[in-house]
């Protein structure tokens, strides 16, 4: 997938393509709905299929510290897309001047000048510009006007509830993985490069692949049972997302101890899908307190996957007696 990173940076081969704009953070099955329907659209036009998203996201610059946490950070973001086959993704630098520009110009001048545009797929509640003054009525007014198609997502539904990522961010916050999941169509993870710490895990007999979580804040934070893809493969094991209060930690930390693994991960990326949760961070008096949690946080998270693999083998024997 090409990275086009900035307006100055399209170029005129970049000129006609299908687009979908948004934020996609969590990149969730609401988004994948509308992306598999960009990448189908863009195959039967023979054109490419292009996402545009913001960074900062406009909240965060509305908002600053007010707004909610993300799900996805950019990278996470690009690899999900890539994997859905988008063939380019241009990411805009979301500033003020660029909020306060006429809808008009964003549609005149971006839409159709730089990326020529000749089908466009976007939310029916989609707003834009100077005070969030365009909006899809605008946009279809526009797409008569100068010949591109048009058409708007349906949001896509579990059972009653709309997908959206602001639910997957309560369902979080509600330690509700489960749900969260359904709506992300996977379970929620936190990527990162393994970089080395103070050893303290080691020291403790619990070795740890410490990430530094490089977010404004974070969607979740406790204690985990978790899976960990790694080069080496993947592994149970348990983690901590937090600024581990117990030894003053200063920033926020991911710090995972992963079962039978003696490999070395320092400077290689780790993927941490979080699956059960066990217990909200807290603070101990000492290293000895912090260890029996530690060895207690081990047993804990054995057994859910020890359960989770005795109620999968039951469903398989189950739909196996069936089909029979």
């Amino acid at each position: 997938m090409e990275l086009i990173r900035g307006l100055h940076n399209i170029q005129p081969r970049h000129r006609g393509c299908v687009l979908t704009i948004g934020n996609f953070d969590g990149v969730h099955l609401g988004h994948q709905a509308v992306l598999h329907k960009v990448v189908a659209i863009a195959k039967q036009m023979q054109l490419p299929s292009c996402v545009m998203l913001f960074e900062p996201q406009p909240l965060e610059l509305f908002a600053g510290t007010a707004a909610p946490a993300r799900l996805t950070r950019f990278r996470e973001k690009y690899n999900a897309l890539a994997q859905l086959g988008i063939d380019r993704l241009l990411c805009v630098n979301f500033t003020p001047a660029f909020a306060a520009q006429a809808p008009q110009q964003f549609i005149q001048q971006l839409l159709l000048k730089q990326l020529g545009v000749e089908h466009l797929i976007v939310g029916d509640d989609f707003r834009f510009g100077s005070n969030r003054s365009g909006n899809f009525e605008l946009l279809a007014l526009a797409s008569e006007q100068y010949q591109f198609s048009l058409c708007s997502t349906s949001s896509l539904v579990l059972g009653q509830q709309r997908i959206s990522s602001t639910l997957i961010r309560q369902a979080l916050a509600d330690d509700n993985l489960t749900l969260a999941a359904d709506m992300l169509g996977r379970p929620f993870a936190l990527t990162g490069r393994v970089r080395h710490g103070r050893k303290l895990g080691r020291d403790l007999g619990f070795p740890t692949a410490n990430v530094f979580l490089y977010r404004r804040k974070l969607p979740v934070a406790g204690v985990y049972a978790i899976t960990a893809n790694t080069v080496f493969g993947s592994y149970y094991g348990v983690a901590n997302i937090g600024n581990r209060p117990t030894v003053q930690g200063q920033r926020q930390q991911l710090e995972a101890h992963l079962f039978d693994f003696k490999g070395d991960l320092y400077g290689s990326q780790i993927e941490v899908l979080l699956q059960h949760k066990l217990r909200n961070e807290q603070r101990f008096d000492g290293l000895a307190a912090l260890q029996h949690q530690i060895a207690a946080d081990v047993t804990a998270a054995k057994a859910f996957f020890q359960r989770a693999a005795l109620t999968q083998a039951h469903a398989t024997t189950d739909k196996t007696e069936h089909n029979g």
